[in-house]
């Protein structure tokens, strides 16, 4: 072998050690810098393409008169759900670790979990699964929303999407302040009042307690989406803000009967700790119609050519 030759090898030898991780490196960045134009352009594409075939709204009403396309719909919306409960189940599993730190705080407005008398031998066991489940759901309802979205999304319009995309962390920020406002304001209330009617001292059961306090702590988070659902209306155009301004005081009396079936006890305090958010809430999203309104004839003024759907911004 000649000297050129062994001094070639032997260099290689010498830099192959220093040049390879570098390479590694760089064929590492190169694959991740793919991965990422890769995902910008799915993006672009998802939040810029039309909606494929009939848009969300025409797609509901067609299916409202022709039923038997309700089966193909649920037919695709079935991965959307199988997904939606594994994840609702893996979250109930895993809220299994923090629940004697969730039974302690939500037996805090009645003293703790030793002023709760058990009767019945699996009713501790009951208790236990219903909190689990309220709990799993509450951390599974934000892959629970995206799923909803992934199944609507490509029946909307760009700027739909990219709308309810914004929407679910308010949201979710909402149905929580339904729960805090459940468990700060109105258990404080309603409980001395129901333990001490009639001046009868109750030692209440887990079972009915639990199923008191997530009862309403549930519906009241889901009375808080209110004024969201009067906006996503108005944004689709399928209510106006002068329409429900001008039933204004019908639609009081509804959230009366409503404050009345929610609120625990019949005295007209509690129920007033019900409706006056609730009233609250209405004129809010009667703001939030308007303003809907209003942004929706902007999107007209500067696309003309398209629907009113396609106008939403």
């Amino acid at each position: 072998m000649s000297l050129g030759k062994r001094l070639q090898r032997g260099l290689i030898r010498l830099l192959l050690p220093l040049w390879w991780p570098w390479w590694q490196l760089w064929r590492a960045w190169r694959w991740a810098a793919r991965g990422v134009y890769r995902l910008r352009q799915r993006v672009v594409r998802f939040f810029t393409e039309p909606p494929r075939e009939q848009p969300f709204p025409d797609a509901l009403s067609t299916a409202v008169q022709q039923p038997q396309q309700v089966l193909e719909h649920l037919l695709a919306f079935r991965p959307h759900l199988l997904r939606a409960l594994i994840v609702f189940f893996l979250a109930t599993f895993l809220s299994f670790a923090f629940l004697p730190i969730l039974m302690d705080w939500l037996t805090r407005p009645i003293g703790g979990l030793e002023n709760l008398q058990a009767i019945g031998v699996t009713e501790p066991l009951g208790v236990t699964m219903r909190v689990a489940v309220l709990s799993g759901f509450i951390l599974a309802l934000p892959y629970i929303y995206l799923e909803m979205y992934a199944f609507v999304a490509p029946g909307l319009y760009p700027r739909t999407r990219v709308w309810a995309l914004l929407m679910m962390p308010v949201v979710l920020l909402f149905f929580v302040l339904g729960v805090l406002f459940a468990y700060f304001v109105m258990l404080p209330v309603a409980l001395p009042f129901l333990l001490n009617f009639m001046d009868i001292p109750t030692r209440p059961r887990p079972e009915s307690y639990f199923q008191f306090v997530t009862s309403l702590m549930f519906w009241v988070g889901l009375a808080f989406e209110f004024p969201l659902i009067i906006y996503a209306l108005a944004r689709l155009g399928w209510v106006r803000a002068k329409t429900l301004q001008e039933h204004t005081r019908i639609i009081i009396v509804g959230l009366a009967v409503l404050a009345a079936v929610i609120t625990p006890t019949p005295d007209p305090i509690n129920m007033m700790l019900v409706l006056l958010p609730l009233v609250a809430l209405y004129f809010l999203g009667l703001g939030l119609a308007y303003w809907a309104e209003r942004s929706r004839a902007r999107g007209q003024a500067s696309s003309p050519a398209t629907s009113s759907l396609s106008r939403s911004p």
